[in-house]
């Protein structure tokens, strides 16, 4: 099996412009990502999948300085630059990870893989249905012939602009799995490890200085343990926890039902 996985990244994020090549400890976040993406054992080939829009020739160019694999594509159509990606690299399986999760632990990467590949039935396993990782540690991963179905058949505007909604919430068509954190803890929505705005950056910033220069390959383990010595580090972007892109489409998405408690039971305790 051929698995191929796909960082999606561009320089044009609304929130915060060109936070992939914002910088940590004297590279740029997104060869932080890399590098702990890298560290995983099953992630086969990997890619950095970009845009056409001439801001991403940055992209392009550091990933050639890097020997870093790049392939560039639709900017807001991500389910035609997934599958686009998947079809040139000749993929079997495709795996998922956004650009925005520089503290992704490379055991979880290599969690979500494995689970697919132990079970053959699947179509597509991830880790956010329902999601109980700390906010960062994202990985879908689909079979080629699952992602080529959803190219051809999704319509809707967030189901090309997110990839992978068409699969997931059509399980009467494509059998999905899950893998939920082993600890049996549910951090996804009380620690925010993603970054979208200044104070996310900044907060991801203090924690590989903290721990990077004693320990590379630091895990979720050493991040929360970190974070109980100083809880002033979690607080930086506190104010952001628990919101996703799901809450703008809560009436379409009827396989959300987890997060759709999380808000409730959120606004009860601000009520």
């Amino acid at each position: 099996m051929k698995v191929v996985t796909i960082i999606q990244a561009r320089m044009s994020s609304t929130r915060l412009p060109g936070k992939i090549m914002l910088p940590i400890l004297g590279k740029p976040l997104l060869l932080r990502m890399i590098e702990r993406v890298q560290k995983a054992q099953f992630i086969g080939k990997l890619v950095v999948a970009t845009s056409y829009n001439s801001d991403d020739d940055e992209i392009e160019k550091l990933c050639a300085e890097n020997n870093l694999a790049c392939f560039r594509g639709n900017l807001t159509d991500l389910l035609d630059r997934h599958y686009q990606t998947g079809k040139k690299f000749s993929a079997d399986a495709v795996v998922k990870i956004p650009s925005d999760c520089p503290l992704i632990d490379p055991y979880v990467i290599d969690k979500v893989i494995e689970h697919y590949i132990k079970n053959d039935d699947l179509d597509f396993v991830s880790n956010l249905h329902p999601a109980t990782y700390p906010d960062g540690n994202d990985v879908e991963i689909m079979s080629f012939a699952s992602l080529e179905c959803a190219w051809k058949d999704a319509t809707k505007e967030y189901e090309r602009e997110h990839t992978t909604p068409f699969i997931w919430e059509h399980d009467d068509a494509f059998k999905i799995g899950n893998v939920a954190w082993e600890t049996g803890l549910d951090y996804s929505s009380t620690h925010r490890w993603t970054i979208d705005y200044p104070e996310d950056y900044e907060f991801i910033r203090k924690i590989y200085e903290e721990l990077y220069p004693t320990n590379k390959k630091f895990s979720i383990n050493d991040i929360l343990s970190l974070l109980n010595r100083k809880p002033e580090i979690a607080e930086i972007n506190s104010q952001y926890l628990g919101r996703y892109w799901y809450e703008n489409h809560l009436d379409e998405l009827t396989h959300i039902d987890e997060y759709k408690s999380k808000l409730n039971n959120d606004k009860q305790k601000t009520d």
